[in-house]
């Protein structure tokens, strides 16, 4: 019995020692990982405890400025209060939204985005109530704030364009960011965060952004800020100054009345942008923080369409202006010369089809100066019929016609120069003697902006230097890489001297705008370009003008002039959507865009 006893207690002994074995094996691996991870991976488990204890946030930097060529500020941000609910401090939110509309009136949209916030966020993240208060406003809150727990008053920046439709265009406006914004960058996902969304705001955004800040902040495990750790404000966006004279803008956009259209104007020399309208505007300061469905429509919906950058976006044919690159591309070709003369009965026959002119009286014989001046279109078919499409169309690109001027602005149109092998391209069919008649009085297939359109004048009356659009002025080196067209200057002073005389000259086609200003005259050139002809039914009712027509079926209207006209400093292109007559409607408008240039003494 002993034996078996003294059996039992050997095997018991080897078994509690092979336990105590593996008890101190298992201890020492778990001491080992301990001393691992508190040793070498020690630096590791801090930060990811100091990420769930720090909640690193992004700062929002001051947007930059915007000046005009004169430092007028035309674009800045403006101090916003904004009234914030947070609903852990609020013991009663139906009662106080209650009061705070018996201060500020809430809209039904407003009120439920509110109550949306209010149950999709944590109860101790601020959800905005209104925003873009008034000083008065923030008195009478602040006043009733014991009856309003947990409302606060919070300040920030918001974006103002104080000449508001004037620079509409120009500048554009920002915006919240919205889903089709997004990018990996994730200053994009802050709330409140803008960016430029049209114009020069969106062609400068990022360097208007600046450097975002940070704030480190000590959170609790629910994400509740506890304390504020540590602050780098970051960098102001960059300011930036544009060419534009806003005293010219102004004059510009008033000039145009109840007309809709659009204005440019440049310095011939260097190609600064003084002046850009496109009429009717809009306000972009309703953008900023989201327009409102109401406003979206009445804009969207309006006939003469305000949302629509006339002067870079709308494509027109450029009538009868489109005859200086005509007669210069005839005259540099020597089609033409000084002594051409082409006899105007009024009208001729192209293959089948009967060409009239414009004076279906006809003017006799005329030369390239007195074409220009009384804008004869038989003059112009048979120089166009004789130069051939293409050639035309290389004096037009040259010119900057047929080309995206590239100022950076939003949807600019390249316009249209055809020529043989478009057409061919574009309606499988051979060029046509009738398509170079229309081609010649800037008809048919072409297109130009009025951007394109100020551009080319500007070249042919600074002598022929290839100067282009910017709303940036060009350094001096910059000035000095202008090239030269290798255009006569023999054949410029014939084409600027007919363009004097269309306004100058007795019988010129815009002489009722023109002025002597201390010496100072302006030349140009006219142009009305057909939206639709009347037709016979029309006739028979009694509609015989243009004017009797409903206003979208009219004509446009066109003029392009220079000044002074002895030393060309200023070009300006308008065009009247359907305004009917170049000379009647379109140059008086240039004539006094010209005029208040010329008296502001641009440098």
């Amino acid at each position: 019995m002993s034996d078996y006893n003294t059996e039992k207690n050997h095997i018991l002994s080897r078994r509690l020692i092979i336990i105590i074995i593996i008890n101190l094996l298992a201890f020492a691996v778990l001491a080992a990982r301990l001393w691992y991870l508190q040793v070498f991976e020690a630096e590791k488990y801090r930060m990811m405890s100091d990420e769930n204890r720090i909640s690193t946030r992004f700062l929002l930097s001051p947007r930059g400025t915007i000046y005009d060529r004169n430092g007028e500020v035309i674009a800045k941000n403006e101090q916003n209060f904004q009234a914030v609910m947070i609903a852990e401090q609020t013991p009663n939110i139906e009662k106080t939204l209650e009061v705070f509309k018996s201060i500020i009136a809430l809209s039904e949209d407003e009120e439920a985005r509110i109550r949306n916030d209010l149950k999709s966020k944590n109860r101790f993240i601020p959800v905005k109530l209104k925003e873009n208060l008034s000083w008065d406003e923030v008195s009478q809150l602040m006043l009733h704030a014991p009856d309003m727990p947990g409302v606060e008053i919070s300040e920030g920046l918001n974006r103002r364009y104080p000449y508001a439709e004037l620079y509409a265009h120009v500048l554009g406006y920002v915006g919240p960011v919205s889903e089709a914004d997004r990018k990996d960058n994730p200053l994009y996902m802050v709330p409140g965060f803008k960016i430029g969304k049209s114009g020069l705001e969106k062609y400068f955004d990022y360097k208007l952004q600046g450097k975002s800040g940070t704030v480190k902040l000590e959170v609790n495990a629910y994400g509740r800020v506890m304390k504020e750790i540590e602050r780098d404000a970051g960098k102001q966006g960059d300011n930036i100054t544009i060419t534009v004279d806003s005293r010219l803008q102004k004059a510009a956009y008033e000039a145009f009345g109840k007309q809709s259209g659009a204005a440019v104007v440049l310095d011939v020399r260097t190609g600064e942008i003084l002046a850009m309208v496109s009429a009717p505007s809009f306000d972009p300061n309703l953008f900023t923080n989201g327009i409102s469905y109401k406003h979206w429509n009445e804009l969207l919906n309006n006939e003469r369409m305000p949302l629509i950058d006339k002067a870079v976006s709308g494509q027109y044919s450029p009538g009868s202006t489109f005859k200086i690159v005509v007669a210069l591309a005839a005259l540099e070709a020597g089609i033409i010369n000084g002594e051409t003369r082409y006899y105007c009965s009024g009208g001729m026959e192209i293959g089948n089809t009967r060409f009239h002119c414009w004076n279906h009286y006809g003017h006799g014989s005329l030369n390239v100066v007195e074409a220009l001046k009384y804008s004869c279109d038989i003059f112009f078919y048979e120089t166009a019929l004789r130069l051939g499409a293409d050639r035309i169309r290389e004096m037009a690109l040259k010119l900057g016609l047929g080309q995206v001027p590239n100022v950076g602005l939003d949807n600019e149109k390249s316009g249209l120069i055809p020529s043989k092998s478009w057409k061919m391209a574009k309606y499988d069919a051979q060029w046509a003697p009738g398509d170079s008649a229309n081609t010649g009085i800037g008809q048919g297939y072409v297109l130009v902006t009025p951007m394109q359109l100020v551009t080319m004048l500007a070249r042919v009356v600074n002598g022929g230097y290839a100067v282009n659009p910017t709303f940036i002025k060009p350094t001096e080196k910059q000035l000095s890489k202008i090239k030269h067209l290798n255009i006569s200057k023999r054949n410029i002073e014939l084409v600027k001297l007919g363009m004097y005389e269309v306004v100058n000259g007795v019988g010129g086609t815009a002489k009722k705008a023109k002025f002597n200003l201390d010496g100072a005259r302006m030349g140009g050139k006219t142009g009305t370009t057909q939206v639709r002809r009347i037709s016979m039914k029309e006739r028979r009712s009694g509609i015989r003008h243009d004017s009797q027509l409903p206003w979208r079926l009219r004509n446009h209207a066109w003029f392009m002039g220079y000044a002074p006209a002895d030393n060309p400093r200023y070009a300006v292109a308008v065009i009247v959507e359907h305004g009917s007559s170049g000379s009647g409607v379109a140059a008086p408008i240039a004539s006094k865009i010209l005029q208040e240039t010329l008296k502001l003494d641009i440098k």
